[in-house]
C-alpha cells in the first residue's frame, strides 16, 4: 500500500478515472512524479487504461513493450477490446494463466481478467478472481458482478464493506448509486442525487456515471435532465453506446420528433453490432421476421 502522500498524488487520477473523465485522468497522470515505484505503476496503470477506455490502442502497445511487467496484462485487454479480435483466443489465455495462477498477485492482470469475463457476461468467473481482493477498486467491481448477476442481497453486504473502508470515497458513492439504481424505488431518488453531488464535486462525468444519473432521472420522470446529462457526456466521450442507448429513449419520451429516436437507435446498431443490447434487438427483429413469415398467404392474391 503507497504511504499517505504517495496516495494524494494519484487521488485526482483516480477520481478521473472512476468518474469516466479519461482525458482529465490521462492530464492528471501526466504530471504525477512518481515518488516510488509501487506510485510510478499506479500512475501507469490508470494512464495506459485511459487510453484503452478511449480507444487509443497503439499508443500503449507501443509503450507497453518496454514497461513495468506488471503492465504488461494490459496488453491482453487491448488485445481483446481491438476490433476483429480473435476473443475466444483470448478468453481461452486468460483461463490458462488465471489456472496457473501465478499472476493472481497482481492487481493489474486481476483487473483485466475480470474486466474480460465481465464482457463475457461470466460473472461467476470474474468472481472467482476478485474473490478476496482488498482494493476499493476491486470490491466496487465485485458489487457490480453482483448486481449484473441480479444479486442486490450480497451486493448490499459488499457495499458495507466498501462504506467500513472509505465511505466518502468516489468509488463507494458511485457502488451506492449503482445499488439504489438496480433496488429501484425511492432508491432512484438517491441515485439521482448521488451521481449530481459528484458531478458538482468532481466536474464532468464520463459515459458510466453520465448513464446512471439520467437513468435515475428517467425513472423520476425527468426526461429533459436526462437528456441533458447523456448529451453533455456525449460531447466529451462520443464512442459510447450506453449514451446512445439512453438518448435513443430520452428522444422517444421528449417532445422530439420519432426519427429522432430512430436515428440514435440506427447508431447504436451500425455502429455496435456486438453490444448486448445490438444482439438481442437483431435476435428479435429476425425472431419476429420468422414468425411474419408463417402466415404469409401460401398464394398471392
Amino acid at each position: 500500500m503507497a504511504r499517505q502522500q504517495d496516495v494524494d498524488k494519484l487521488f485526482h487520477v483516480k477520481n478521473a478515472f472512476y468518474v469516466g473523465n479519461y482525458q482529465q485522468a490521462i492530464n492528471d497522470a501526466q504530471h504525477v512524479i512518481g515518488s516510488s515505484p509501487l506510485v510510478t505503476l499506479e500512475r501507469d496503470a490508470f494512464l495506459y487504461r485511459s487510453y484503452i477506455a478511449q480507444g487509443n490502442y497503439r499508443i500503449v502497445l507501443q509503450e507497453l513493450k518496454t514497461a513495468d511487467p506488471l503492465l504488461q496484462p494490459l496488453k491482453t485487454l487491448v488485445d481483446y477490446l481491438s476490433p476483429g479480435a480473435n476473443k475466444p483466443a483470448v478468453v481461452s489465455d486468460i483461463d490458462a494463466r488465471v489456472a496457473k495462477g501465478t499472476e493472481l498477485s497482481n492487481d493489474i492482470f486481476i483487473i483485466v481478467a475480470a474486466t474480460i469475463y465481465y464482457h463475457e457476461d461470466n460473472y461467476e468467473a470474474a468472481l472467482k478472481i476478485l474473490h478476496g481482493a482488498e482494493s476499493l477498486e476491486l470490491r466496487a467491481f465485485t458489487l457490480q458482478c453482483l448486481l449484473a448477476m441480479n444479486r442486490p442481497d450480497l451486493a448490499s453486504k459488499q457495499l458495507k464493506l466498501l462504506q467500513d473502508i472509505e465511505d466518502d470515497a468516489t468509488l463507494t458513492q458511485l457502488a451506492q448509486a449503482w445499488l439504489n439504481l438496480s433496488q429501484g424505488g425511492p432508491g432512484v431518488q438517491d441515485a439521482h442525487y448521488s451521481i449530481m453531488e459528484l458531478a458538482e464535486r468532481l466536474g464532468a462525468l464520463g459515459a458510466g456515471p453520465a448513464a446512471v444519473g439520467a437513468a435515475a432521472a428517467a425513472s423520476r420522470g425527468m426526461w429533459e435532465e436526462a437528456e441533458q446529462m447523456l448529451t453533455e457526456a456525449q460531447t466529451r466521450t462520443p464512442q459510447q453506446p450506453e449514451l446512445l442507448l439512453g438518448l435513443t429513449v430520452t428522444a422517444a419520451h421528449s417532445s422530439k420528433p420519432p426519427e429522432v429516436s430512430s436515428r440514435y437507435l440506427a447508431q447504436l446498431i451500425d455502429s455496435y453490432p456486438e453490444h448486448p443490447f445490438t444482439r438481442e434487438y437483431n435476435a428479435k427483429q429476425n425472431e419476429l421476421k420468422r414468425l411474419a413469415a408463417q402466415y404469409q398467404p401460401s398464394v398471392a392474391s
